[in-house]
């Protein structure tokens, strides 16, 4: 009924509101704190296009491949359908994507004028099968709970429970938390990947002088 609710004023704006404002950006310091304040659950905020936002430590460990693959370009959608990778990270790979699909289309009946979001999708009608025959079906959904199984390349199987926040003072984004249940393999390998994401990248030691110059120092 709300999607219904949505697309009927899509049909006919008021005069007033016939311009959209365009999307805050710009990451307050306090939510990125509050972020940073949730240690044992990997969590981040992405927008009604499915761009990551803002994230804690452990939602970047968690994300990384799709952070670190150059088809997604930081976005949840891309990933999905335009990476191959994509059905590695979710060994539920075809109800990521309906999901991902459903979200767009709900986004979508919200905002019509958002010129960056009808560029997405007709980004990914034009390059995803997978996609455009989600989209032709007009499955609408909200998800604000769930669960969510990932396959992370350095920890392996990954089960959560999530929770989805709206943020009111910034329309159309939302902040997933990523839990698991106590004692599980899940909690575990949390924690392992936590410990991996905080440990630097070791410095090669410096060449000893022999090395660098080709010739042996003298006393």
């Amino acid at each position: 009924m709300e999607h219904l609710h949505d697309l009927a004023r899509a049909a006919n704006p008021s005069p007033s509101r016939r311009r959209s404002r365009p999307a805050p950006s710009a990451v307050r310091p306090s939510l990125q704190r509050f972020l940073d304040a949730i240690t044992g659950a990997p969590a981040w905020v992405v927008n009604q296009r499915a761009d990551i936002i803002a994230l804690n430590s452990l939602g970047r460990a968690l994300l990384a491949p799709l952070l670190d693959d150059p088809d997604a370009r930081n976005n949840q959608a891309r990933f999905i359908f335009l990476s191959p990778a994509a059905r590695t990270f979710y060994p539920q790979w075809e109800a990521a994507a309906d999901a991902a699909a459903a979200s767009l289309r709900t986004a979508a009946g919200r905002n019509p004028r958002d010129t960056h979001l009808t560029d997405l999708i007709g980004e990914l009608v034009t390059r995803s099968d997978a996609f455009s025959s989600r989209w032709s079906a007009h499955d609408v959904r909200l998800h604000n709970s769930g669960t969510k199984h990932i396959r992370h390349r350095d920890v392996g199987d990954l089960e959560f429970v999530y929770e989805a926040m709206q943020l009111p003072d910034h329309p159309g984004w939302t902040l997933f938390a990523y839990t698991s249940a106590a004692g599980s393999p899940t909690e575990e390998r949390i924690r392992l990947l936590g410990s991996l994401a905080s440990t630097p990248a070791e410095t090669p030691a410096p060449a000893p002088e022999t090395e660098r110059t080709g010739h042996r120092r003298t006393e």
